[in-house]
């Protein structure tokens, strides 16, 4: 039973009822415009469209706005990217585990590309070795891709995402929209060597995940097992400084990626994942069309 896919559509199509029902459509197709591809046909204008693919005699002509289509935009190659290790097992901001909003993030954007009739494919770091799901087309391959990651055992692992990027830059020539799903640590211990390769070959998004506050007071050591102590989470000195290093590690991931034309955006619970995909791939046509 598709049971991850269930979920992430009723998810995706509540809030496509909440806003406009092709909303989602119209910002991921976005992501590669027009200019350089082959003309193919017309159709009609989605919101988060690029106003400047508008066929303005053909839309006075029919009494519809029509966009140009290319071939380009008819299917595309997305490759999730996701980090493991320790890190993944343990909470967001919100206090729901990273690694269940890995999935849900993977899944909207894995569901999003399935329904265009895109293909997509996931790899991950499994202790040292990449576990690698090839591109297909189809929902019942994300299930898949989704299944092999939840059942993966985090706790025993040591997570290395550039090794996992490293593999993708060495051994996949083709054109991809790759999205890279980790944290702010797993963020800021990529190189930046690794990160010009990545964005000369692909077009490439990151989402970053937060962290639980340790001064939340519900704060859980997995290391450790144990819970972070009371007199550390009451400090108010602490709770100040953790506010500042998260946002100063978060501003510096940004900068970093900006650099290579790679838009950054941090995602804090389940709940706000459907308007910061949104926000990713809005952010993503604004950095490349400047």
């Amino acid at each position: 039973m598709m049971r991850h896919i269930t979920r992430i559509k009723a998810k995706v199509s509540i809030y496509a009822r909440k806003k406009t029902s092709n909303i989602f459509d119209g910002s991921y197709k976005s992501i590669y415009t027009g200019n350089g591809f082959e003309f193919d046909n017309l159709r009609e204008y989605i919101p988060g469209d690029n106003i400047r693919d508008i066929d303005w005699k053909a839309s006075s002509r029919s009494g519809n706005l029509l966009v140009k289509r290319y071939i380009a935009e008819k299917k595309h190659n997305v490759m999730l990217v996701f980090d493991t290790g320790k890190g993944m097992c343990a909470d967001t901001k919100a206090l729901q585990t990273k690694k269940e909003v890995v999935l849900n993030i993977g899944g909207t954007l894995g569901y999003i590309a399935s329904r265009n009739g895109d293909q997509v494919g996931a790899l991950y770091n499994r202790n040292g070795f990449i576990q690698y799901y090839p591109l297909k087309s189809g929902l019942d391959h994300l299930e898949r891709i989704l299944t092999g990651y939840e059942k993966e055992h985090f706790e025993d692992y040591q997570g290395d995402l550039e090794k996992s990027l490293d593999y993708l830059i060495k051994h996949i020539r083709r054109k991809m929209i790759i999205c890279v799903i980790s944290d702010a640590m797993g963020i800021k211990n990529i190189g930046d060597d690794t990160l010009k390769k990545l964005a000369c070959q692909h077009d490439v998004l990151f989402v970053s995940i937060s962290d639980a506050d340790i001064t939340s007071g519900q704060s859980y050591q997995i290391d450790k097992g144990m819970y972070i102590p009371e007199f550390i989470s009451n400090n108010k000195r602490l709770q100040k400084l953790e506010q500042e290093t998260k946002q100063r590690i978060y501003d510096e991931n940004a900068k970093k990626l900006l650099k290579h034309r790679i838009v950054l955006t941090q995602i804090d619970n389940e709940e706000e994942i459907p308007n910061k995909v949104i926000e990713l791939l809005e952010r993503y046509k604004y950095a490349n069309n400047c």
